[in-house]
């Protein structure tokens, strides 16, 4: 990229004239058009091979930020923005000699950010390889001194991309259940009582056509057995299907099943089976019906060996689902129920209860995510077959689920005990090994990366304290004149991580530490105020790159802390990274 400064005018041309800045009107930050949807889709690929910000979100796109732009601005926008940021950066603007190559030097990343993003090729660059695409020659055009880097690099993700599809086009999933008996294990019979195993894979065979193919194993004391499963689905239109099934072994049939959407909310499934043991027939209809945007009812009705109707429902929500059903057959009925809750990200309670001829059971636990694709489940049940622990493991597809059978008996004080203890210990463990040990890892972490990245941070922040003394004078008169009318006006404002930032209220003055993890961004925020007395920071936009902003832990995730007043008024408001913020809003109102 060029060094030179930017050569478009900054004077007060008629063009400029015609492209001063209008009032912002407010937004619906929840809005989106499908013309929008549309350009940030094709703009924001799911992988991308450019050089990486350090926090597990969305492109950096700090030339958007520079400019204060959307990343769907058109380039009338982008040309608008550039050259009020030219007139606060221009170096001929600029009285002070001591400021004058802090001015070029901002002046010249604002004049690169113009040039890049008003070029229609290498804005497309940008959008998907970043600022490392374009200075590796990753650029469109015929004067390329990389173009071979170009084709090597489209190679690549030609043949990532092959591999996905295939590995698309290959679903496994299976479960492995191991049962374990304390009774067995005191009278010496061994602590297996039994086990048993299945395992699918479905593979995508062509664009309409899928075939799963699955097995299963069974082992219970001296007996046991098992059996396949081959199942050939096939999508007759885009609101119906068709399955035939084949399976041998313990449960040796034939089959078919076709589902329709019949509205919008309204999907009916039909199967029929032939078993090919005894020659009977099995008849079965499930009619599902969306009641709401989070909650769905179904009915079913078998005819055959084993015929019954059930009636059942169910409710997800973002931090809650719950289902249920009731159950009536030739002389049995059953009634489900289960809820469960996510406290965090991280971990969920779960409920459940079971009442019936053949059953009465509640089951009662909670499970943890220990990694990305990896969560683990402890269950205590207590009903008439006995009281269970219940071990659970799931990864991806896979489950490992090791019931163990605690006594038969529904001792009282056995009763309590077993639900006590491992409650206990979850807790006692959580609080005095775990909690402390990932505590203890965040930190060691937080100061590697500290050491590692401490000169790169220093860079940034002498870089956004002289460019926010270069926004100083114009900040101060747009708050002077907001605070006059009872508009817009940034009282507080900080950057940084997250865990800082909940412990804002600290004397951070004698806390080198704390202070050193965000930056106080109030001047720089007055400045984007609008005439009009509104502030906009775009969705999807990395706040890192806006003026007088930095980032000041590399690596960890960040929020925006804003305390403002309007109409004399008081409000507050914390933001994730790359998320939208409005003001002012009522919601943020004290």
């Amino acid at each position: 990229m060029t060094n030179k400064l930017c050569t478009v005018s900054v004077g007060d041309t008629e063009q400029n004239n015609r492209l001063q800045s209008k009032p912002l009107k407010p937004l619906n930050s929840n809005s989106q058009t499908h013309r929008e949807r549309r350009r940030r889709s094709s703009r924001d690929p799911s992988r991308s091979t450019r050089m990486k910000d350090e926090d597990d979100g969305p492109p950096n796109r700090e030339l958007y930020a520079l400019l204060h732009i959307s990343p769907d601005a058109s380039d009338d926008e982008i040309r608008k923005s550039y050259r009020q940021w030219a007139q606060i950066y221009h170096p001929d603007k600029i009285q002070a000699p001591h400021m004058k190559e802090a001015a070029t030097e901002n002046f010249q990343r604002i004049c690169e950010a113009y040039e890049i993003l008003t070029d229609e090729n290498k804005r497309k660059i940008y959008d998907i390889y970043g600022m490392e695409g374009l200075t590796s020659g990753l650029e469109l055009g015929t004067k390329l001194s990389k173009a071979e880097e170009l084709k090597e690099e489209l190679e690549r993700l030609r043949k990532l991309k092959e591999l996905e599809k295939v590995a698309a086009q290959f679903q496994t999933s299976g479960s492995m259940v191991a049962k374990m008996s304390l009774p067995h294990f005191l009278s010496g019979n061994g602590f297996m009582r039994g086990m048993a195993m299945t395992s699918t894979v479905q593979s995508q065979i062509s664009k309409r056509n899928t075939l799963s193919i699955g097995g299963y194993v069974a082992a219970n004391g001296n007996s046991g057995g098992g059996g396949a499963t081959l199942v050939f689905g096939h999508q007759l239109s885009p609101v119906s299907s068709m399955e035939i099934v084949a399976s041998t072994g313990l449960r040796s049939l034939l089959g078919v099943q076709t589902s329709r959407h019949l509205s919008q909310h309204l999907n009916a499934t039909m199967g029929l089976a032939l078993s090919l043991k005894d020659g009977s027939l099995n008849l079965s209809n499930v009619w599902t019906r969306e009641l709401s945007e989070t909650t769905s009812g179904n009915i079913e009705l078998n005819l055959g060996t084993d015929s019954s109707i059930a009636i059942g429902w169910k409710k997800k929500e973002e931090k809650s689902s719950a289902s249920g059903q009731m159950k009536l057959g030739l002389g049995s009925f059953e009634v489900t129920a289960n809820y469960t809750h996510r406290f965090s990200k991280k971990s969920h309670g779960h409920l459940e209860g079971k009442f019936g001829s053949h059953a009465l059971a509640i089951e009662v636990g909670g499970g943890r995510k220990i990694s990305k694709f990896s969560t683990v489940r402890m269950l205590y049940s207590i009903g008439i077959q006995g009281i269970f622990w219940k071990l659970e493991l799931h990864r991806g597809g896979q489950k490992l689920i090791v019931p163990i059978l605690l006594s038969r008996h529904l001792d009282p004080v056995f009763a309590t005990a077993a639900f006590f203890f491992p409650t206990s210990l979850y807790f006692f463990a959580k609080k005095f090994i775990i909690k402390p040990y990932y505590l203890m890892r965040e930190k060691q972490k937080a100061l590697e990366n500290m050491e590692r990245t401490s000169a790169k941070v220093q860079e940034a922040r002498a870089a956004a304290d002289k460019a926010q003394k270069l926004l100083q004078n114009v900040a101060n008169r747009k708050q002077k004149k907001q605070q006059e009318i009872g508009g817009l006006v940034i009282t507080k404002a900080f950057y940084g991580s997250v865990k800082t930032l909940k412990k804002r209220d600290e004397n951070v003055e004698t806390n080198d530490e704390l202070a050193l993890q965000f930056v106080d961004v109030t001047l720089p925020l007055n400045f984007l105020v609008s005439d009009n007395g509104q502030l906009k920071l775009h969705e999807g936009v990395k706040k890192s790159g806006i003026m007088g902003f930095f980032d000041p832990c590399p690596g960890e995730p960040k929020q925006l802390y804003v305390e403002y007043t309007y109409g004399g008024n008081v409000y507050e408001v914390v933001v994730d990274d790359y998320a939208e913020l409005l003001l002012p809003q009522e919601t943020h109102r004290i």
